[in-house]
């Protein structure tokens, strides 16, 4: 079992951040697209190698975002068209998220096994994300699945602010 975290600065306009373990040593940076189109974040280990990737389809009716680790799409999250609340799915052949993870409250699931657990930091400066993994072999999916579900989050956040 291995406990992360990750906090992204409030003010940060050049969307980077890191990956931090208990020991608070960077385990991977994450980098933005900022302001290029598709919207990308790149998930880096501390030798500057890419391990995963998450991507914003550019031309789509409802949002929808690719993550991709090791050059290969493992899960698409996909807004949903609703009425009322906004809801998205996760889709994926094996990797399932279980719980309220529109308040970053889950637990990341393999063929019906909990493999990660992902909890809000409350009362931070930014948002800031605790983060378990129990399956080592999947730590850059679990970290990839955080980082796009805040993504999408964050989009959503900003269509709405300027809407109104």
């Amino acid at each position: 079992m291995k406990q992360l975290y990750i906090k992204q600065k409030v003010f940060s306009l050049s969307e980077k951040f890191t990956v931090k373990n208990e020991q608070e040593q960077d385990v991977y940076y994450v980098e933005g697209s900022f302001m290029r189109i598709p919207k990308t974040f790149s998930i880096l280990d501390p030798g500057g190698n890419e391990v995963a990737l998450i991507t914003k389809k550019v031309f789509s009716f409802l949002p929808k975002f690719f993550v991709e680790v090791d050059g290969r799409e493992v899960l698409t999250i996909q807004k949903e068209f609703t009425f009322m609340k906004d809801r998205y799915s996760i889709e994926s052949a094996d990797i399932e998220v279980q719980g309220n993870w529109w308040d970053m409250d889950f637990q990341v699931m393999q063929r019906g096994a909990v493999v990660g657990e992902v909890s809000k930091e409350w009362f931070t400066w930014g948002d800031s994300y605790s983060v378990q993994v129990l399956n080592e072999e999947l730590e850059a999916i679990i970290i990839a699945i955080v980082v796009a579900i805040d993504c999408v989050k964050a989009d959503n956040a900003a269509a709405s602010s300027s809407s109104s």
